[in-house]
């Protein structure tokens, strides 16, 4: 937990610092150009130093203990700040389509220059190296925040390069930033229905697949003599731990003492495996 901690923190850092110089350069090259695109691309640089600041936030509720008032911990703050970053990615998108359409009712040509090609190359550098440090730490530490925020990063650097290949054809045709500034918008739209889709699906509550389930049943039956006929399996997820609650079959003659030493030994025996805090509910066979 400590450890996962420290990437987020680690991770938030470098993320705001590296965005921040990064918007300051792009935002200076779309106002001495004139590019819709160039500003756009920059907001959009801005907005991952907003989300890294939300990656730190919830990573640091997601790391408090449970308490009174939250029994099962604040792991799903990671989910929230997570849905966070993705409406800010909706709004960016949204207003950078408006821009968009606005340009092309003015027709106006803009002339892209060797200050262009520099900030748009620097930024598609620095913007893929941050996307890969992110993906990285995420795959470490299996978090869910990390892994939006390399999204990220990696919406930015794609952005960059539609750019890039818009500066060689700028020239010809007056449409093309307002295109670029169009493209870049729908790029960062699709990438917050990637994040909202998915952690909206995670605190709602999905089904587990088919595989797990047959792994949770054969590992709770390898160690028991009696069929446990194990049915009703729920999952419960809460970031930093999974709660597990399922029914077993028992015979109807069998002691609570015993019953209870299969329960806990069954419920030993997923943690082991899977994890998972498991409760489980005894039922008679059938006569």
């Amino acid at each position: 937990m400590e450890n996962k901690n420290k990437y987020i923190i680690r991770e938030g850092w470098i993320s705001i610092v590296a965005n921040t110089l990064l918007f300051a350069l792009k935002y200076w090259a779309g106002i001495v150009t004139g590019s819709i695109a160039l500003i756009a691309d920059a907001w959009h640089t801005l907005t991952d130093s907003v989300s890294s600041v939300i990656v730190l936030i919830g990573g640091k509720i997601s790391q408090k203990p449970a308490d009174d008032d939250h029994p099962f911990g604040h792991g799903r703050a990671e989910h929230i700040a997570t849905m966070i970053i993705g409406v800010l990615l909706a709004i960016v998108a949204f207003d950078f389509i408006i821009s968009a359409i606005e340009k092309f009712g003015t027709k106006e040509q803009t002339h892209f220059g060797t200050i262009a090609w520099v900030v748009t190359i620097v930024s598609i550098l620095v913007k893929e190296a941050l996307a890969q440090y992110a993906f990285w730490a995420a795959k470490k530490t299996n978090s869910t925040i990390l892994k939006a925020d390399g999204w990220h990063h990696r919406t930015d650097a794609l952005s960059s390069v539609v750019i890039l290949v818009g500066l060689g054809v700028g020239r010809y045709f007056w449409w093309t930033d307002a295109v670029l500034g169009f493209i870049v918008a729908l790029m960062i739209a699709y990438a917050s229905y990637e994040i909202l889709a998915k952690e909206i699906t995670s605190l709602l509550g999905e089904s587990p697949s088919e595989e797990l389930l047959i792994a949770i049943c054969e590992t709770a039956q390898k160690e028991c003599k009696l069929p446990l006929h194990l049915h009703h399996i729920h999952l419960h997820n809460y970031g930093n731990h999974t709660e597990m609650s399922c029914h077993i079959k028992l015979p109807p003659d069998m002691s609570l003492e015993e019953a209870h030493e299969i329960c806990t030994k069954i419920e030993s025996i997923i943690k082991n495996r899977f994890g998972y805090i498991t409760t489980i509910h005894p039922e008679p066979l059938p006569d």
